[in-house]
């Protein structure tokens, strides 16, 4: 690959969000946990300087453990550095596990969704402004998220990680780089700002240029479809190094890779757990859920994916009954407008 500087391009190319990243590292992250591989307290000390504890949900009459049905949200965040205190949550994941069924429901919400945000006095926004508003009221980032999205879908947060998009770039550094087939002739600006060119044929690529090669759509004739097929090249690789790694040091290389740029509420027997249940879900008892959403232009906030509420209802129940959670009832819904006309947005995991 040819790399140009481009360092006066537009910043506003630079501003675009790749969700999918965060999807990809997410993926990665819980494989690592659930690789059962209890590796030793170096390891684990990686993960244990990197906790935030989150405390129990207010649905919640007590902190529910890992042998009851429980959730753990994925946050991917627009941060270079995980001490950066201003961000905002590109990616939200909310992943429903019963471990008595073996079975997860995972609902990405759109980080445009318009929804009234806590502790704004009712103010509705795009969701991803969560985190600022819980900055610039001094109760926390992830706390107002949570809030934010328990009052959004009427079920508990009860766990969460957080990583930022160096940690994409770091992780497959870490893994020694991957190998992709570029199947036409592409340029895309990596996030430091070079333009990194790709040509026809087998190449390695390093963790920069490899968050380059899954970010490009436009120039892709496929678009997304094209797009998902590079990512789920490189993903497939991932998991195959990640699989076939033997010995601590390896993973030892790996969780300080991730470390830097990852957060969460987990105690150390939540990893263990995790690693169980992981082994014993099969895949086909992970069920993606899909949210109808209408795009709408709201003043001041902008362009906007409005819920409707029959949808979130579904998507609320749906929920909730796994999660072995009575049915609502007569109970306010928020997030949303009762709009007809919706279109179908999938955020897969």
């Amino acid at each position: 690959m040819r790399r140009v500087d481009q360092s006066r391009i537009s910043r506003v190319k630079k501003k675009r969000r790749k969700k999918w990243i965060i999807r990809t590292v997410s993926l990665v992250l819980l494989l690592l946990l659930g690789a059962g591989l209890y590796l030793g307290s170096e390891i684990w000390g990686v993960f244990a300087n990197t906790k935030n504890n989150l405390g129990k949900s207010d649905l919640r009459d007590k902190q529910v453990q890992m042998d009851e049905p429980f959730t753990i949200l994925l946050l991917g965040t627009d941060q270079r550095k995980r001490s950066d205190p201003v961000w905002r949550a590109d990616v939200m994941m909310l992943i429903a596990v019963n471990p008595k069924t073996n079975s997860a429901k995972v609902l990405s919400i759109p980080r445009d969704t318009y929804a009234t945000i806590a502790n704004t006095d009712g103010m509705k926004a795009k969701l991803n402004s969560a985190a600022y508003w819980g900055y610039k009221k001094d109760v926390g980032q992830v706390v107002n998220i949570r809030k934010t999205l328990e009052n959004l879908l009427h079920v508990p947060v009860d766990y969460y990680a957080r990583i930022n998009f160096q940690g994409f770039e770091d992780i497959v550094d870490a893994l020694g780089g991957v190998e992709v087939n570029v199947k036409f002739p592409f340029h895309q600006q990596a996030i430091g700002g070079d333009m990194v060119y790709f040509e026809p044929g087998v190449k390695e690529l390093n963790g920069s240029e490899a968050l380059a090669y899954v970010r490009m759509r436009k120039q892709d004739p496929r678009g997304d479809l094209g797009r998902n097929e590079r990512q789920r090249e490189v993903v497939t690789q991932l998991i195959d190094k990640i699989a076939g790694f033997e010995g601590v040091g390896n993973f030892s290389k790996l969780m300080k890779a991730v470390g830097d740029n990852f957060e969460h509420s987990l105690e150390l027997e939540n990893f263990k757990a995790l690693a169980d249940i992981y082994r014993k879900i099969p895949k086909n008892n992970i069920e993606n859920l899909v949210i109808k959403t209408t795009p709408e232009n709201v003043p001041g906030a902008g362009a906007v994916l409005i819920w409707p509420k029959e949808d979130r209802q579904k998507i609320q129940q749906i929920l909730r009954e796994h999660l072995e959670l009575p049915p609502l009832e007569n109970q306010e819904q928020e997030g949303g407008s009762d709009h007809d006309d919706s279109s179908e947005t999938e955020n897969q995991f």
